[in-house]
């Protein structure tokens, strides 16, 4: 018999969920900014802005390409599915919200830019739409 989930457990396991699909999100929301901006994007593109190698965006490039995100063949510019793109403005939706958030509450855009960045992996959509609905309250 299987053992029962603990709210605590259920936490951890959501947390490492997160966690797993973290680099994706922040990946496909990245290469759109840089698509938006420069008209395409390229490897040594994504390892400058997060600061890695080019050994390991090709790694997370192969990830997004497996999970159908993007499109990309070696010294291609990296094209974003239509699932690619509806990712990133999920992403980039959710992290506006939250980093509004942090801002109305009263902390400083300096902190609100880099604590939005991790805490926009973590909100459940129940929070979400509560910091969505106090934004909009304000």
């Amino acid at each position: 018999m299987p053992e029962e989930k603990t709210e605590a457990s259920l936490a951890f396991l959501r947390t490492r969920a997160d966690h797993a699909a973290e680099t994706l999100e922040d990946y496909t929301e990245v290469i759109a900014k840089i698509i938006k901006e420069a008209g395409e994007c390229r490897v040594m593109d994504l390892a400058r802005y997060f600061g890695v190698s080019h050994v390991s965006v090709i790694q997370v490039l192969q990830r997004l390409k497996a999970n159908g995100f993007i499109e990309n063949e070696a010294r291609k510019p990296i094209l974003l599915t239509a699932d690619g793109y509806a990712l990133a403005r999920k992403c980039t939706k959710r992290h506006g919200i939250v980093r509004n958030f942090l801002l109305k509450i009263g902390v400083s855009e300096k902190t609100a830019v880099i604590d939005s960045e991790g805490l926009e992996h973590h909100i459940s959509a129940e929070t979400l739409e509560c910091m969505k609905n106090f934004i909009a309250e304000r």
